[in-house]
């Protein structure tokens, strides 16, 4: 069924702002899938902090040429489907394989992360990156472990002698 020009335009507006707050694009065939299907991909992308929605090739050919992105011909071949990461790209990424896991319809086909062109494997890759708050608290833990080494370096010689004073201190009524 056709649109009108102005609900494609508007459209069109929509995905180009998506694209731009986008920090990556996950662009997927789902050729065979379900609505069930794709109502469970689109909530758990959506979970994760992204948006997933089916798109016409010629709108997101135009979407992309308007954005300054160049998506390879292959990628807009078929029916196509594009996961917007929001916040998080690997959380939406781990979403969206989690998803389609066992599901022979939904392929990925790749996405653009920081104006780069990902293929369907870098796409996994992303998606076993742990999710953000675990990164920044393994980051914080690391920059913190040289802190903590030095802290209990430096206390060391005062708990030794602070444990030889209380031996001696316990040991000294004894003799009297």
């Amino acid at each position: 069924m056709a649109i009108s020009k102005q609900r494609k335009e508007e459209t069109l507006t929509q995905y180009a702002d998506w694209i731009k707050r986008s920090e990556a694009i996950i662009l997927v065939e789902y050729t065979g899938a379900t609505m069930k299907t794709l109502d469970t991909i689109r909530a758990k992308v959506r979970d994760s902090g992204g948006e997933f929605h089916i798109i016409k090739n010629t709108l997101a050919r135009r979407v992309f040429a308007q954005s300054g992105f160049e998506v390879p011909q292959d990628y807009l071949l078929k029916s196509t489907a594009i996961s917007f990461a929001f916040s998080d790209p690997a959380s939406t990424a781990k979403a969206l394989t989690e998803a389609t896991k066992g599901n022979e319809f939904v392929k990925v086909k790749g996405g653009l992360m920081g104006g780069k062109t990902m293929n369907a494997a870098q796409v996994k890759a992303l998606s076993d990156l742990p999710p953000l708050p675990v990164v920044r608290a393994q980051l914080l833990g690391v920059l913190q472990s040289p802190a903590g080494k030095l802290v209990r370096t430096i206390a060391e010689p005062a708990r030794g002698l602070a444990a030889v004073v209380k031996a001696f201190s316990e040991k000294a009524p004894a003799a009297a």
